[in-house]
């Protein structure tokens, strides 16, 4: 026996923790370059702090809810309010902070709900194109971006009771064909690759061929454009509540805010301003953030390193 040869045991394989913690150094790496990444967590983060802190962090938390001080009403910025109050005497600021909170909230829950949807259509016509089942799902996927998005979300808001949950419904509705046209054309070009054929060969289920073998490899696209969909979709839910078909008062709501403040412009600025800068931060926030998740996933020249 070659006295060179060590036994299996003794060879030094990496473990599963060195491997992700090796991998986790690399992603970042990619993205700190970008500092309009970094800026964009740090923007993210604040935001998502200030939202679950919002009880303990606003100077007057009893300002979210049924609040009237005529006493203290249409106050211009101050030490005291910083953004002012409006017509009720409620601080803008603790408003906006406790705002954050319906607006991440849409967020999630229509990613959530929004992004399997869409993903499972995608695969399954992806997978059996050419087939009926094809055919029915790009169809009506077609139909529905047909429509311009914002349009489609009113008019679904406008049939159903204005409230939060209601308006998430409207923008989820408008929002899975985006994803199931993304996945689509991935799992198209994927269907026919040698991995997926021997997984057909040996005998592999439906499922586990597009669970196990397409979906990874449509991951990276699939988490780029959620990060990026985060900010458009606190956009669309911000145009609902403007018009009224979102959060109902005196629960705040950013766009609520910035569509009450509207009335009162020039002499109130305040009212509507700050408001529409907190919207611009969380859009701008997540975009940058979006961004480097982008670049974070894409393979580049850095991958071998």
């Amino acid at each position: 026996m070659n006295a060179n040869l060590q036994p299996a045991s003794d060879i030094n394989v990496p473990s599963f923790a060195a491997r992700f913690k090796e991998g986790f150094r690399k992603k970042w790496y990619k993205f700190s370059r970008n500092k309009l990444s970094v800026a964009g967590l740090v923007i993210v983060l604040a935001i998502v702090m200030a939202a679950v802190l919002a009880p303990y962090i606003t100077p007057y938390p009893e300002h979210a809810g049924k609040f009237v001080d005529y006493g203290n009403a249409s106050l211009a910025p101050s030490a005291t309010h910083p953004f002012g109050t409006d017509i009720f005497g409620r601080d803008i600021l603790s408003r906006i902070i406790f705002a954050f909170r319906g607006a991440l909230l849409m967020a999630v829950l229509v990613l959530a709900i929004a992004v399997p949807v869409g993903v499972f259509l995608g695969l399954l016509a992806g997978y059996y194109k050419g087939s009926l089942l094809d055919t029915i799902i790009m169809r009506v996927t077609d139909i529905f971006l047909s429509v311009p998005p914002l349009l489609l979300a009113l008019a679904i808001a406008a049939v159903l009771e204005p409230n939060l949950t209601n308006a998430m419904i409207a923008i989820t509705i408008m929002w899975w064909p985006w994803y199931t046209r993304l996945v689509y054309g991935m799992a198209t070009s994927l269907r026919n690759e040698y991995f997926v054929t021997a997984a057909e060969l040996i005998g592999a289920s439906k499922f586990h061929i597009l669970f196990r073998e397409i979906l990874p490899n449509c991951l990276s696209p699939i988490f780029t454009k959620m990060a990026l969909d985060v900010g458009w979709v606190i956009l669309i839910g911000a145009a609902l509540s403007f018009v009224g078909l979102g959060e109902q008062p005196p629960t705040p709501a950013l766009g609520q805010m910035v569509s009450d403040g509207t009335r009162y412009m020039p002499d109130l600025w305040w009212m509507t301003v700050f408001p529409s800068l907190a919207i611009a931060v969380m859009i701008l926030g997540f975009n940058l953030l979006g961004d480097g998740v982008r670049d974070m996933l894409a393979k580049g020249e850095h991958d071998h390193e």
